[in-house]
């Protein structure tokens, strides 16, 4: 069951207040243990990462040879395979359509001008073990890099017993260049400062549990990263024509996550609150991870009935989800509303799991309100630009003087000279 709220300015604030709290949570003893294997990591190098990964993963890291990729690839069903290639190929078709390409132009003042795009060199993903290996996810991460012109991916998983052939695969299928089973924390430290064989990055992206979150973190500065990720989380709106069935399996979908999920419905209608909260009680019956599910939706699930679908849409903007379903009888009249979304999806027939696994935009979205200001990784994440002038004497000279003004305003008077000695000579 979901709580069911009649919004009032009160209530759905309430709701809103717990969801962010649940964000917010910040283990003090996990970034005290990351910061220390950060700290050793850079000091000591590769003996360091050895020394951790005997101690948390019971093994030393090693780099898992092509071979494997391939016996991997030969063990996963044709079915599998087919399913991951054609989510590559659509990764890699969204991805090549938004490529911003290198680009000059004449400024007004007669010099040449513009910016060059470049890929960047090296780039690492990190990819969970265990239960948490998702093969879609090296997708989602790997085939942007690849579009983007990345020189060098390096794939890191934890030194597991049994790596995942479906991962393995999937690593294969995208093109990734090498494959290191090594994980944690201290995965995270030697992609940041180099240590031995496992060389240092430019990127580091992918999920990890809390220790791989906090190590992203602390290491963010010394590499970029694509995001800190928060607590999975779908919110619908939805209008009194929806159908009830499928609002309730969307929420399932995305509670089924972990416990701290959230899966949130906006509607119009108090009656299609109630028939989705029936809907929700039937289905979680015949599901496998129901408590998981009802774990999520008893603390961060509900549904909100408000005045009418603005409203519905003025608060999501304000909860900003990392995805955003739009079930309405119109969905894209709503869509010029919508500010803040890490995903929108459109209609009856686009449930979020399409765009988790097949439809091409990808599913490393902002989460915990951070679609206020961040976007889903795609190819511009693994692209950085640099700017380019060429002025000659003619165009420089008609300029000189205002240049030089504002450098003497500004006290910089080597600037000033910088211009002057040209006039001069």
């Amino acid at each position: 069951m979901i709580s069911i709220l009649q919004a009032d300015g009160v209530a759905e604030e309430q709701q809103l207040s717990a969801m962010r709290a649940r964000a917010a949570q910040n283990n003090q003893a996990v970034e005290q243990t990351v910061r220390s294997v950060l700290e050793r990591v850079r000091e000591e190098g590769f003996e360091a990462v050895r020394r951790y990964s005997l101690k948390f993963d019971g093994r030393e890291p090693y780099e898992v040879p092509r071979e494997r990729l391939e016996e991997a690839y030969r063990a996963c069903s044709p079915q599998l395979i087919r399913a991951l290639e054609h989510a590559e190929r659509n990764i890699r078709d969204y991805n090549e359509k938004l490529l911003v390409q290198t680009a000059e132009w004449t400024s007004p003042d007669g010099g040449r001008v513009g910016r060059v795009v470049r890929g960047l060199t090296r780039v690492g993903i990190y990819v969970p073990g265990g239960t948490a290996a998702y093969p879609s996810s090296v997708l989602m991460n790997a085939v942007p890099a690849k579009v983007a012109g990345v020189e060098e991916i390096i794939m890191v998983t934890p030194p597991t017993e049994n790596l995942s052939d479906p991962v393995l695969a999937a690593a294969k299928i995208a093109g990734v260049d090498r494959v290191i089973a090594v994980g944690g924390a201290q995965a995270v430290a030697a992609l940041t400062y180099g240590a031995g064989f496992i060389p240092r990055v430019d990127k580091l992206v992918g999920p990890g549990n809390a220790f791989v979150a906090a190590a992203k973190r602390l290491a963010y500065g010394s590499l970029d990263i694509d995001m800190v990720a928060g607590p999975s989380e779908v919110l619908v709106i939805a209008d009194g024509g929806a159908n009830p069935t499928y609002v309730a399996a969307d929420l399932l979908s995305q509670a089924e996550h972990d416990k701290l999920a959230s899966a949130v419905l906006l509607t119009d209608s108090m009656e299609l609150a109630w028939a989705v909260d029936g809907e929700i009680v039937r289905q979680t019956g015949y599901l496998e991870r129901s408590e998981i599910m009802e774990c999520s939706l008893r603390d961060f699930g509900c549904a909100i009935v408000c005045s009418n679908l603005d409203a519905c849409v003025a608060l999501a903007n304000e909860i900003a989800p990392e995805h955003l379903e739009i079930v309405t009888e119109n969905p894209r009249a709503l869509l010029p509303k919508v500010k803040n979304a890490g995903a929108v999806f459109l209609g009856s027939y686009t449930p979020e799991p399409l765009g988790d696994y097949l439809a091409g935009p990808d599913h490393v979205l902002p989460t915990s309100g951070t679609a206020r200001f961040f976007s889903p990784l795609s190819v511009d994440s693994f692209r950085k630009t640099m700017s380019v002038l060429e002025f000659d004497r003619t165009s420089l000279e008609p300029l000189a003087e205002e240049i030089m003004t504002l450098a003497r305003a500004e006290k910089l008077t080597a600037h000033a000279n910088s211009i002057q000695v040209r006039l001069e000579g």
